[in-house]
This record gives structure tokens, sequence and C-alpha cells, in this order.
């Protein structure tokens, strides 16, 4: 059972990890109405990660995280909302 549930999490934080890696587009918004990597980052925190390393790349906010258990988290965030792109978030508190 255990080595399926991290199976299912390798492969969720793998499909998270998908939207920067190909290029895809987190928002096609302006800059003007993106959040700041601050505001973010709370919204991270705020589901009960712990951040390593964020920054703006492209047009996603990318951060580098682990969860409650410890297990590394990648997540490509739209900085219009403060969603993962392309998934949801593991653990919500």
């Amino acid at each position: 059972m255990k080595a399926h549930i991290t199976l299912l999490a390798g492969l969720t934080v793998s499909g998270t990890a998908l939207a920067g890696s190909f290029g895809k587009e987190c928002t096609t918004e302006p800059q003007a109405k993106w959040m700041d990597l601050k505001s973010i980052e709370k919204i991270v925190t705020d589901h009960g990660y712990v951040i390593a390393k964020s920054k703006i790349k492209g047009s996603c906010v990318e951060v580098y995280a682990r969860d409650k258990q410890g297990t590394r988290v990648e997540y490509f965030i739209d900085p219009t909302t403060g969603n993962p792109v392309g998934g949801e978030w593991k653990n919500p508190s």
C-alpha cells in the first residue's frame, strides 16, 4: 500500500510540474494583474507547505516546497489566481 501511495504522490507532483516544463503558460493576463511573490508564497504556506525556493518563471510562479510529511513538491502557480496549474493542492489544511 505504501508503494502505491508513493507512486501516486510522484505522479501527482510530476503532473503538476509539467505545466512549466513544457512551456505551457500559467496565465495570459498582463503582469499588472499578477499577485506579488510574497502573496503567492503566503497562499502556499497557508496550505501547509514549507517553501524552499520560489521564483517567477515565464508566466508562472515556480515553487519548490515540502509538504507536512516532508515530501518534496513542485508547483507551477497561476500568478493571477494563486492556484496550481494542472493539478490541485495535495494536502489542503
